[in-house]
Parts: C-alpha cells; structure tokens; sequence
C-alpha cells in the first residue's frame, strides 16, 4: 500500500498530493474551554479503506483486529466536546461531512467515506454538517472509553488526560504503524 506522512499546523499549511493512503498529523494547542492534547497529534487518515459496501465491515475488522473496543455505529455529535477516559478512532464508513477539530478555534477537516481520524484524549471535536447517509464506526483502546465532557476539564480530568495509556497498535495500519511513530515517538 502506498502511503505518505504530511505534519501539518492547525491552519491546513503544508500542500501534499494523495496517494491511495495519505496519513496526517496535527498537533493542537487548548482553544477556549477545551484542552486538546499537550503531546499527541490529531491523526487523519485520507483514503484509509476503500470506499464502497464493505467500508463498515473492514473499518470493524481492522479495529478488533488492533485490539480497539467498544465498538460503535453513529455519527458525531453537533456540538464541542472531547474525552478524558479514552482515545478514540473515527472511521468513516459512508457519506462525507464537515468536522471542527480542535475545539472553537481549531481545524475544519472535510471527511469522505474510507477516511479515518485518531482523536487523542482532549480533543475537541463537533460536526459542521453531515449527509444523510453519514455513518461512523467508533472505538477505543482497551480499558478505554469515552466520557462525553462540554466544559472546561478539572485537574483530575486533565491528569486522566496525561496518564492515559498509548494504544498498543495503529488501528488502520496495525503494529508498526503511523500512530506508533507519531505518538510514541512524543511519550
């Protein structure tokens, strides 16, 4: 599978060209009531899984398959909020939509079916507008989970934060993969 790595700021600088997987990180700092992540970066996976019927079904399968749980079928919520019990991946199984990442001065990213996003703990994140068939496949590391937080964290939720453990692998590209780099790398 061709694959590239593009490191971006919040506000979208840095032009690469896709291949058939393009895997980005963003790193953002606490906007407004919402802390974001100190060390780990945001990671967005364009084009992770072929679009089409099957997207659902293999999104499911690579993520038991790294050992996430909790798996879940919805959509995103239409207003801020992040977590402090766990990290969370998004793949987006069908249709496309428009996500603020970041909290209230962060990153529109526009996502389409087969792409996939990693939100650390802390990441606030909210949908802009959706199509009706917008379908996201959601989980967790294990013995992670999310709490749905929509105002300012406590010291005990930003320690929960800090502390929480680094998955042990990439749920698209497995051991090895980009998650490993870019996240352990920062630990």
């Amino acid at each position: 599978m061709d694959r590239s790595v593009k490191i971006t700021s919040p506000d979208g600088q840095a032009a690469q060209s896709k291949t058939e997987l393009t895997v980005e990180a963003v790193l953002f700092p606490p906007s407004d009531w919402v802390p974001n992540n100190p060390t780990l970066p945001v990671i967005i996976y364009h084009q992770a899984v072929p679009e089409g019927s099957q997207a659902v079904e293999t999104f499911e399968h690579l993520f038991r398959q790294a050992g996430w749980q909790g798996l879940w079928r919805n959509g995103v919520f239409d207003y801020h909020h992040y977590h402090s019990l766990g990290h969370e991946v998004l793949g987006i199984a069908e249709g496309r939509a428009r996500l603020l990442i970041g909290g209230p001065a962060g990153r529109e990213i526009s996502v389409n079916a087969g792409d996939c996003l990693v939100l650390p703990a802390g990441t606030g994140h909210k949908r802009i507008d959706a199509s009706r068939d917008f379908l996201v496949i959601g989980a967790y590391p294990p013995g992670q989970q999310a709490d749905i937080l929509t105002e300012a964290p406590s010291d005990s939720q930003l320690a929960s934060i800090g502390a929480l453990a680094l998955p042990h692998a990439d749920p698209i590209e497995g051991a090895g993969g980009s998650l490993q780099r870019l996240w352990h790398s920062r630990a």
